[in-house]
């Protein structure tokens, strides 16, 4: 058998004021019915647990050792009964958010304090890799969500929408200075740098010169916006990147935008998870704290 809240609360109180009549009162029992408690705890552990005398009580070497573990009992209790109480409490979880390398590591990674401090209940691992192969993830319940502008279309993913996702097409200013990139004829003249053979990126230009021919000198794909950014520093040709991903470079003058007159087309970033998840309400949760975050 195990020694009973109430008689360890009234240990708790004899304990912290001294005085049993004292602990008596601020436990709302009388002064017999708290003695009895006592003795009561004291047979049901076999010790003594207090040195009385007529003014006062003190604590045996059995009673010193009790109190703090008498103490994380209590307050072990008192937690049982605030997360009853609560309603909203959570209990702890855990979601996995798969993204690419950059976005993850200029937002997602500085992101991951305020998340957690919005919702202390909730830890955001993150799984790095490109959209396509997230998505496959997904899928298979590798990942709890993505975040991606990717394109998609099935019924058995859900998504909310995050931040709008601009574009640009930039290229070196000592490249233009020998190459001109005026009109999309001048293509012929330059090399493309994207992502995959699809031109996921380009494809931006494309939407918004339709009717336009592009026919680039070559193209090179080199997986990554990171890798893509690196290049076109190199002066290796010009690329469509997102906005925020270019900023300071166009800030500084390092890139420039050979045809700022061409509004490229725009995306956004998504939460995407499955239909199926168990925690639909927190995916809602999550993209509305990432919205608050703005993308660096």
């Amino acid at each position: 058998m195990l020694p009973d809240l109430e008689s360890l609360r009234c240990f708790d109180a004899a304990a912290r004021l001294g005085h049993f009549g004292r602990a008596a009162g601020q436990v709302a029992l009388s002064p017999t019915a708290f003695s009895d408690r006592i003795r009561r705890l004291e047979d049901h552990l076999g010790a003594t647990l207090f040195e009385r005398t007529t003014r006062t009580v003190a604590l045996t070497a059995a009673g010193l050792r009790l109190v703090p573990h008498a103490r994380r009992t209590l307050d072990a209790a008192r937690q049982c009964v605030a997360a009853v109480a609560d309603s909203a409490a959570l209990p702890p979880y855990e979601l996995t958010l798969g993204t690419r390398y950059e976005l993850g590591l200029s937002w997602l990674v500085p992101a991951l304090g305020p998340l957690q401090l919005a919702q202390p209940a909730r830890t955001v691992h993150l799984r790095f890799g490109d959209s396509p192969d997230l998505l496959r993830l997904l899928s298979s319940g590798g990942v709890d969500a993505v975040v991606t502008s990717v394109r998609f279309s099935s019924g058995a993913l859900r998504f909310a929408p995050l931040h709008d996702e601009d574009y640009a097409l930039v290229a070196l200013p000592a490249l233009l200075a020998t190459t001109p990139l005026c009109t999309p004829d001048d293509a012929a003249a330059h090399t493309l740098l994207d992502a995959h053979a699809d031109l996921p990126l380009f494809r931006y230009c494309l939407e918004a010169s339709a009717g336009a021919t592009w026919s680039f000198l070559r193209t090179e794909l080199l997986g990554t916006i990171a890798a893509i950014r690196m290049r076109v520093l190199q002066g290796a040709g010009v690329a469509v990147l997102p906005r925020y991903f270019v900023r300071a470079d166009l800030a500084s003058g390092a890139l420039v935008e050979p045809l700022p007159q061409l509004p490229l087309g725009r995306d956004r970033f998504r939460l995407i998870w499955a239909a199926a998840h168990p925690l639909q309400g927190e995916m809602q949760r999550l993209a509305g704290d990432l919205r608050a975050l703005p993308v660096a």
